[in-house]
């Protein structure tokens, strides 16, 4: 089967989806502290913003305890407002060197709702990569309208299309279901 472009690039999108589908799910908390709680939260500064990894150093201390050290001990306070407004339902404390934020233990309630609020946000990238499939199929049927294929190979190259849309689908069950099972573990 010859390899056009439009594959390539629909590969390219749908690895996009998956890894930004990562990024999302690593803001979710589990019973582990982990520096993506905390990593992109807005501090306010004056009239600018900037984000915690980009003025302070973020470092997990154990399981339970994540440590943010400011470049600037001024900045102290402001990202100690910063994480009151998130809302994270963690506690820290300020010693006024560095703030220790700690993760409770999540009750099996709140560890059930966050698994349906994983299951929920995972729809809407399994969406996306049917989108890019849709338009990988466009593509191909263009090259069929346009003489380039024949109906054989249109229909080879859309049963490629939903194989690659499986195996993107397949990748992000898959890390739900390793993020079910750190959530649901006590």
């Amino acid at each position: 089967m010859q390899n056009y472009d439009f594959f390539l690039a629909a590969k390219k999108a749908m690895s996009n989806i998956l890894d930004k589908f990562k990024i999302e799910l690593s803001y979710i908390k589990t019973n582990k502290a982990n520096i993506a709680l905390v990593e992109n939260i807005k501090v306010e500064s004056g009239n600018t913003f900037d984000v915690i990894n980009k003025i302070a150093t973020i470092s997990v201390v154990n399981m339970k305890t994540i440590e943010i050290r400011p470049w600037n001990i001024a900045k102290l306070s402001e990202i100690e407002r910063a994480l009151f407004k998130a809302n994270l339902g963690v506690s820290h404390v300020n010693n006024g060197k560095v703030i220790r934020v700690y993760i409770p233990n999540l009750t099996e309630e709140r560890r059930k709702e966050i698994v349906k609020f994983i299951i929920k946000k995972t729809e809407s990238f399994k969406i996306a990569l049917r989108n890019e499939r849709r338009i990988l199929i466009e593509n191909i049927k263009k090259l069929k309208r346009d003489k380039i294929i024949d109906e054989d190979n249109m229909r080879k190259f859309e049963v490629e299309a939903q194989k690659i849309t499986n195996e993107f689908i397949e990748k992000i069950n898959n890390i739900v279901i390793a993020k079910e099972k750190e959530i649901m573990q006590v």
